[in-house]
């Protein structure tokens, strides 16, 4: 016979998943725990609680219903916290707006995302003021000030945070949604076009945060237990922070959030407040080794994960070197975004650090629930050897399931029913995979693949090279050739010989193909980023194409 669901009794409880659960854990948890924003408010667990209800009460006042979309634009902050279990936990939709964003793109956001509310720090009034006359009309402003005195603006605000807080009911009553409600959306950009939106449900959102616990809980370095204090660099309007506040509200664990990054500040954080596992770029981890040094403050027993780019192995030896335990992750926004962490296996943490350097700087192997396939165009799997390059395309509970009001770009992204990250990548005996480049940085010269991220790595171990981008230009006999894009550490000299002969040797002992070796190397103050710190290779193409 069929195998069917059996009958349920008619009071049994299906326990939707929702964002409010994980709250209500913490809460239960650790009432007592303590979120601290820089130096401005500390409060406790159960008071977080109390507000979460204030803000959905005081939202409710200004007319948001279920279904609305309300959208944040601040610095990381306990307010941002808030939002993240409030709005959807009212039935809106949580919109998290890059305030890196050009004010052309945040525009077409706040207009794409049909926002209905805005709750922005006072810092961003010029910015929206710019852009309001062209900015859908009906959508009401709420002020996050950390100042003394509200700032001047044009604008017509409709509240100010604490005030609607103050004046709203703590008791406020979260109903049952559906767990495939949406909860959130924020916007991607990518190579081509504008900000493209993804969005998740309560469901993925509580899914992925309990695999992400999953996947960092227990013994073993790296892992985020209920005795650490946990502090984001990593902004929270970018994928949720990776998700890991959620996972810090379950532990019930110490939140400490920094607002604007500075190096200094986020310094004297991680000292005073004793913070014990975060979790950034590369660029962010180089600013506060930097800092560190020059004021000679330790940064032992910091627990990082790196993201957003590729961990430079020379940046994570310098890191382990000062008693920073530290390794990579790998997700993208479409995927919500945690897919793979290199942790190391059990038997690894006793290797050299020259070895575990290795593992640490790999992409990583997946975390629980996620299957990953490396395929070839035709979308066969490549072997699992450590050599043979394909593309990832990945399947798990959480993934975005399309583009926000882009169809056609939805089934590009899910054509043949798995996800197509764009990114190359091999796989080894062990499981850990590597990402050898993106599809679209990755340079064919003379019918030779050669990837970026290898040859950066290999320039990097340079004592003198503070950063490096390699990107692919234009050649009229080998299509493209390898370039590289140098930014020289202070008090060094460095010349464009000296990194060729590098690579030469490199090449004589057949680490790398002799097509790999730049034609060029070009020396720069700084390299040009996107908004969410990672290299923009495709401003550089555009700038060295001739």
């Amino acid at each position: 016979m069929p195998n069917v669901a059996p009958e349920r009794a008619r009071s049994a409880y299906p326990y939707p998943l929702l964002i409010k659960r994980l709250l209500e854990e913490g809460v239960a948890r650790a009432p007592e725990q303590e979120i601290v924003y820089a130096d401005r408010k500390r409060y406790r667990y159960r008071e977080l609680a109390e507000r979460v209800g204030r803000l959905a009460s005081g939202l409710a006042s200004l007319g948001v219903e279920p279904g609305d979309t309300v959208a944040v634009m601040d610095w990381d902050s306990h307010r941002y916290l808030e939002c993240f279990f409030a709005v959807p936990m009212m039935g809106a939709v949580l919109h998290t707006v890059n305030v890196r964003l050009s004010p052309e793109q945040i525009l077409y956001t706040i207009n794409h995302a049909e926002d209905d509310v805005i709750l922005v720090n006072g810092e961003f009034l010029p910015l929206l003021e710019k852009i309001w006359d062209r900015v859908e009309p009906g959508k009401r402003l709420v002020l996050l000030d950390d100042g003394a005195a509200p700032p001047e603006t044009s604008l017509p605000l409709a509240a100010e945070y604490e005030a609607l807080l103050a004046a709203s009911d703590p008791a406020h009553t979260f109903g049952e949604l559906d767990e495939e409600a949406r909860a959130t959306t924020f916007y991607t950009t990518g190579t081509t076009g504008l900000p493209k939106g993804v969005y998740f449900s309560h469901r993925q959102l509580v899914l992925h945060t309990m695999a992400s616990r999953a996947a960092l809980a227990g013994p073993g370095h790296g892992r985020f237990n209920e005795g650490d204090v946990y502090m984001p660099i990593t902004p929270m309007f970018h994928v949720h922070a990776w998700g890991i506040p959620y996972v810090a509200t379950v532990l019930g664990v110490k939140q400490v959030y920094p607002g604007r990054y500075v190096p200094d500040t986020l310094l004297e954080l991680l000292h005073r407040e004793k913070v014990t596992f975060s979790h950034c770029v590369p660029t962010i981890l180089q600013m506060v080794l930097g800092s560190a040094g020059s004021k000679g403050v330790s940064l032992q027993g910091w627990k990082v994960i790196i993201g957003g780019a590729a961990l430079p192995q020379a940046l994570a030896r310098q890191a382990l070197d000062v008693g920073i335990d530290l390794y990579s992750g790998y997700g993208m926004s479409e995927t919500c975004p945690v897919l793979t962490l290199a942790q190391l296996m059990p038997h690894m943490e006793a290797w050299p650090i020259e070895r575990q350097v290795e593992v640490r700087t790999k992409t990583g192997r997946p975390i629980p629930l996620v299957q990953i396939r490396i395929v070839d165009d035709a979308m066969n799997d490549v072997p699992h050897d450590g050599k043979s390059a394909g593309e990832i395309v990945v399947r798990a509970p959480w993934l975005t399931q399309g583009y926000l009001k882009d169809p056609q770009a939805s089934d590009a992204l899910w054509a043949g029913g798995w996800l197509h990250t764009g990114d190359m990548a091999v796989i080894d005996d062990d499981g850990y995979l590597k990402i050898t480049d993106r599809l679209k940085d990755v340079i064919k010269t003379g019918g030779e693949w050669v990837s970026s991220l290898e040859i950066e790595d290999l320039i990097l171990k340079h004592p003198g090279v503070a950063e490096v981008a390699v990107i692919g230009v234009p050649d009229p006999k080998w299509t493209e050739r390898p370039a590289a894009v140098v930014v020289v550490r202070a008090g060094h000299e460095v010349d464009e010989e000296q990194l060729k002969a590098q690579l030469r040797d490199y090449a004589a002992r057949g680490v790398i193909s002799r097509y790999a070796v730049p034609e060029r190397v070009i020396f720069v103050e700084a390299l040009p980023r996107t908004s969410v710190g990672k290299l923009d290779k495709k401003l550089l193409r555009a700038r060295y194409a001739s």
